[in-house]
């Protein structure tokens, strides 16, 4: 089995430059100090980040040109370059492919919806979870992304949407930490930009906590970690199958966390912020689409979540080559339905992007 990172942050190796959106409010006016300008520099330049959506130093005119080059110089380094956008769904849904300063490459995708609109995040290039039915997973880990490679996502994704590239002008709406990676192996610099995407302007994007959902495959110590955060972010987790021998399987790390004590963590989640937790399944046809484990999944779930548990079963897409296929329609239906017998609410997710390679990865893995 590949071996599994054991730690929540791994060190700065390879990491860009700081950033403004990798401090906080208190540090940017210290580093705006450190540079001989006046503390209220930190505010403008947030502003014009946080607030107007833009890193471009030309359109900062508030700031004289001398002092501006230099703040954009130490704390708005380049951090992430186009490499190519895909658009799919009548023009409603947008995959972005990045090159980080290093030439590291991460993925994004764009949403809209008639009622919102939600950026998937990327959190890590790459994943070390290992999980075989993931294109991102079956690549590996390449490294953690910065704070601020994780917030410049959300502030291109806010731009877009303001200038009308995504249909008409619009606003961001819901971030899910649910693009490559495994976001409680990247705790400290996820938890940061969360903080960044929710404090309001000039310190933030102003986006409700309780709009931005965070993914983990079922890192115990990350979800007891983020719990005593005292947040209000959505806790989503991957679990994929309800028994422990074919869940060490399709989701290796649960050879150190099985299935109980996942749920167990994700109820004190749920206790603590009184919201619901949200299980993620993919279904993948002749794996875990039977119709015993979606009535175990429905025991365990109301045994261990009760009424703050909600399915969102997942129509498996596919990556080329690959043996696993989604389930038949008909089977999904009734795996819903079993679901739901045991008083447990249960829906389908409704799939996006399947012809812009959408399932995590498959772009990074294209180039």
């Amino acid at each position: 089995m590949t071996s599994l990172p054991l730690v929540f942050d791994a060190p700065r190796r390879g990491l860009p430059p700081r950033h403004l959106a990798d401090l906080t409010a208190d540090e940017r006016r210290a580093a705006v100090a450190e540079l001989g300008e006046k503390p209220f520099r930190a505010n403008q330049l947030s502003n014009h980040y946080f607030a107007r959506l833009t890193a471009d130093p030309a359109a900062m005119t508030d700031i004289p040109a001398a002092t501006r080059d230099r703040l954009a110089d130490s704390l708005l380094p380049p951090l992430l370059t186009v490499v190519r956008h895909v658009t799919c769904d009548d023009g409603s849904t947008r995959k972005t492919l990045w090159k980080a300063h290093d030439g590291t490459l991460l993925e994004s995708v764009l949403m809209r919806y008639p009622d919102r609109v939600t950026l998937c995040v990327s959190s890590q290039a790459g994943c070390g979870m290992a999980c075989p039915f993931c294109a991102t997973g079956q690549g590996g880990l390449q490294r953690n992304l910065s704070t601020a490679e994780i917030v410049d996502q959300v502030r291109a994704a806010a731009a877009t949407l303001r200038d009308g590239e995504l249909g008409d002008p619009g606003r961001l709406s819901n971030i899910v930490f649910m693009g490559m990676g495994e976001p409680l192996a990247n705790f400290g610099r996820v938890l940061a930009a969360v903080h960044r995407i929710c404090d309001p302007a000039p310190d933030g994007f102003g986006i409700s906590q309780r709009s931005v959902t965070v993914s983990t495959v079922g890192l115990v110590p990350g979800i007891r970690k983020l719990t005593e955060e005292g947040l209000q972010v959505r806790l989503a987790v991957s679990l994929h199958t309800p028994d422990d021998e074919l869940r060490d399987t399709l989701v290796p790390v649960n050879t150190r966390w099985k299935v109980a004590e996942v749920l167990d963590a994700a109820r004190g989640y749920a206790d603590r912020t009184g919201r619901r937790v949200s299980i993620e399944y993919a279904l993948i046809r002749d794996i875990n689409d039977q119709p015993w484990r979606a009535d175990l999944l429905g025991k365990l779930l109301h045994k261990h979540l009760g009424q703050f548990a909600h399915v969102n079963v997942i129509p498996l897409n596919p990556t080329p080559g690959s043996k696993w296929d989604a389930s038949p329609k008909p089977v999904e239906r009734e795996f819903v339905r079993r679901v739901k017998e045991q008083g447990v609410e249960c829906t389908v997710r409704d799939t996006r992007g399947q012809e812009i390679a959408a399932a995590c990865g498959q772009l990074a893995a294209e180039g």
